[in-house]
């Protein structure tokens, strides 16, 4: 329910209200929605109060290089595997020292970080196992620290439903008696109307037959008198 001022009032009460499983009832809330749903109908531009979406808020660099790509068909560019390779000099730069030489740096860069790469593996597997334990650790720490504000909030809403419950039960108590109390005084008052209504017609023959027999001793007073 909405007032005047636009704030909403809930007036149904969950936890007391009875009468949803009565025959008839989801069928006549069904229909309601049903016809609410065919008198609706929503115009082209009915979420013009809306702000516009900004779809370029999580777009980073990379992701706009690639939607360009895939609008444009083209591949997507392969990983480059040149630093890996050792190629000699070219065909004519066979004989020239400096060439040769520059290979040779290559071979001996690409051979350092392969040093470097195995040095990493061999700490990986002398580290490894306890730097993935210490990190297990964390995410089950993490994991039990979610937990217990998972039952926390847990306990808030069930303490929520509860409070609600407890409010909704004693208002729809209070709300039975008002309305026996109501039921008892509208049976009194049809009780007494009722009575009111008796006695108006009794009286109204009462006063008939006093007047037909006012009138009736008149004419025999008179009947005497004329004799």
């Amino acid at each position: 329910k909405v007032d005047m001022a636009g704030e909403v009032t809930v007036d149904a009460l969950p936890y007391f209200d009875k009468g949803y499983d009565d025959p008839g009832v989801r069928e006549a809330a069904t229909a309601m929605v049903e016809e609410e749903t065919r008198r609706y109908r929503p115009t082209r531009n009915y979420l013009n109060f809306l702000a516009p979406p900004n779809i370029h808020a999580f777009e980073t660099d990379i992701m706009k290089n690639e939607f360009e790509r895939l609008e444009a068909r083209q591949p997507m560019e392969l990983l480059s595997m040149r630093r890996y390779d050792l190629p000699i000099p070219p065909s004519g730069q066979r004989n020239d020292i400096t060439a040769w030489e520059e290979c040779v740096k290559n071979s001996h860069a690409q051979l350092q970080h392969q040093d470097v790469r195995i040095e990493n593996l061999n700490l990986m597997l002398e580290h490894g196992s306890n730097a993935w334990r210490l990190y297990n650790e964390q995410l089950v720490a993490m994991l039990q620290d979610a937990q217990k504000q998972l039952q926390s909030i847990k306990k808030d809403i069930q303490d929520v439903n509860w409070e609600r419950k407890s409010e909704q039960t004693k208002a729809g108590e209070k709300l039975r008696t008002l309305e026996a109390n109501w039921v008892n005084l509208v049976s009194k008052n049809y009780e007494i109307e009722e009575a009111i209504f008796h006695l108006e017609v009794l009286a109204k023959t009462e006063n008939a037959k006093m007047a037909q027999s006012h009138a009736e001793n008149g004419k025999i007073s008179l009947k005497v008198a004329e004799n």
